[in-house]
């Protein structure tokens, strides 16, 4: 009953937008199986609190084409100190993966901010010649982490979430300090990305997207972007996190002011570079949105629908990732709690993993896209 009133709901709330409701709001096949019929893969991420759930690995195997690992290959899980790695919880995601014939993209090799790294990283002994440890220190990690999977993985973010959203500006880390600067920091570890797993998709991960207000860091990343294909660094594609939704706030105000011409230019800018595009960390924040559960999901979906519209109007877009498939684990629920004090449904499934207007809208947007395939 809950999958009809969630349908429903769905179908009335895009009704005023248009959207062609008929060919997908009844489809029951796999989102991967939609997303291949047109050269898409579909899927998501698992990672510790969610993979021990046997449902929710049940709900991955059936509706994903590939997996990412939500945190079990960040330096913080994978790097307990200088001399040692820890693989255990990546290898367990990624014999899974291979397991149930599923893919696995690799995230992150380096996270080029400063909150996000172990703290040891800032506390080492960089000794007599700073520089050349640091640069030791990525280059080990780098091909240590890349050639362990190279054979098993065809897409690494390499480097994650470089600048400063409010500033346009590089960040600066322990390991950048040491070794010259950001741009120095980012060339090398793509260098030895490519070394280490020359087969793979190289890929830049950031958070910029099509709101109004994000014109700052949609420009830092093209000026980021520029400066590496002028370095002759190997990047192959732009991940796009789409973490949709009013920029977190705890303030009503719908999902935001976007400003879709400004994005497609920089999304022309990036393609006409010869890079790629991905969807990697796909979910809707719904704070500002309505308590009631069928216009909350109905809104959610709207908008889903109409960003994926638009990434999909591109063929260099071939991988939607969500970040989480069901609510139950979605990383949004315990930050900055709905006013109303009801749960958050950010991810295309619910907390009992009943398919939501999200996930026909992910469907829709599969289904109106151009075909990609060879």
């Amino acid at each position: 009953m809950n999958r009809v009133i969630d349908r429903r709901s769905l179908i009335a709330g895009v009704a005023a937008l248009a959207l062609p409701v008929p060919v997908w709001a009844g489809s029951t096949a796999s989102l991967a199986t939609l997303g291949a019929a047109k050269g898409i893969r579909f899927g998501s991420t698992v990672g510790k609190d969610n993979f021990v759930d046997a449902g929710y690995r049940a709900l991955n195997a059936a509706q994903c084409a590939l997996v990412v690992p939500e945190n079990e290959m960040k330096w913080s899980i994978t790097r307990p100190d200088a001399q040692h790695f820890d693989f255990r919880a990546a290898d367990r995601i990624v014999d899974w993966a291979d397991a149930n014939g599923l893919g696995v993209r690799g995230h992150t090799l380096l996270w080029h901010s400063e909150q996000w790294m172990p703290q040891w990283v800032a506390e080492h002994d960089y000794g007599p010649n700073p520089r050349a440890e640091a640069e030791r220190l990525l280059t080990d990690h780098v091909a240590t982490v890349a050639g362990r999977y190279a054979d098993r993985i065809d897409s690494f973010d390499v480097v994650n979430e470089a600048i400063d959203a409010e500033t346009g500006a590089l960040r600066d880390t322990a390991l950048s300090r040491h070794m010259g600067g950001a741009f120095e920091t980012i060339d090398i570890a793509f260098q030895t990305a490519r070394a280490a797993a020359p087969k793979a998709q190289l890929v830049y991960n950031d958070y910029m997207g099509w709101r109004a207000d994000e014109g700052l860091h949609r420009d830092a990343v093209l000026r980021l972007l520029e400066q590496m294909r002028k370095r002759g660094t190997p990047i192959d594609a732009l991940g796009i996190q789409s973490h949709l939704g009013s920029k977190f706030s705890d303030t009503p105000t719908g999902l935001g002011s976007l400003d879709e011409p400004a994005f497609r230019r920089f999304l022309d800018e990036v393609t006409g570079m010869g890079l790629d595009l991905l969807v990697t960390e796909m979910d809707v924040h719904d704070n500002p949105l309505p308590g009631a559960i069928g216009p909350r999901d109905a809104q959610v979906a709207a908008h889903a629908k109409a960003y994926l519209d638009l990434m999909l109007s591109y063929p260099q877009t071939k991988t939607v990732m969500c970040w989480g498939l069901s609510d139950r684990y979605s990383w949004l629920s315990g930050m900055r709690l709905r006013p109303d004090g009801m749960a958050k449904r950010p991810c295309p499934f619910d907390a009992e993993f009943r398919p939501k207007p999200f996930r026909d809208a992910i469907a829709a947007a599969f289904a109106a896209a151009p075909d990609r395939r060879p």
